[in-house]
């Protein structure tokens, strides 16, 4: 009668779950959904540039060029011969 009962059981939770999960999943998947759209407006906000440049004005920003150290990093060129 035992081993009737624990199987009653399981089969009773598991059914349960699967009833309330039902009921509950759209609202946390809503709720989900939610929390992470807020979060990504709050990261797209944070990450717009907050310029003071008028609209129509042109502004170019460029890192200087620094050929010298591109060609110093390469290290330097030895000229050999073989010996046969």
């Amino acid at each position: 009668m035992g081993l009737l009962k624990t199987i009653f059981f399981i089969l009773l939770f598991i059914y349960a779950f699967k009833f309330l999960a039902r009921l509950f999943a759209p609202f946390l998947m809503k709720k989900a959904a939610e929390t992470i759209q807020r979060k990504a407006e709050e990261q797209f906000r944070r990450q717009q540039p907050k310029s003071t440049v008028k609209e129509g004005e042109t502004i170019i920003d460029k890192a200087p060029k620094n050929n010298q150290q591109s060609k110093n990093s390469v290290g330097e060129y030895v000229d050999f011969e073989e010996i046969d």
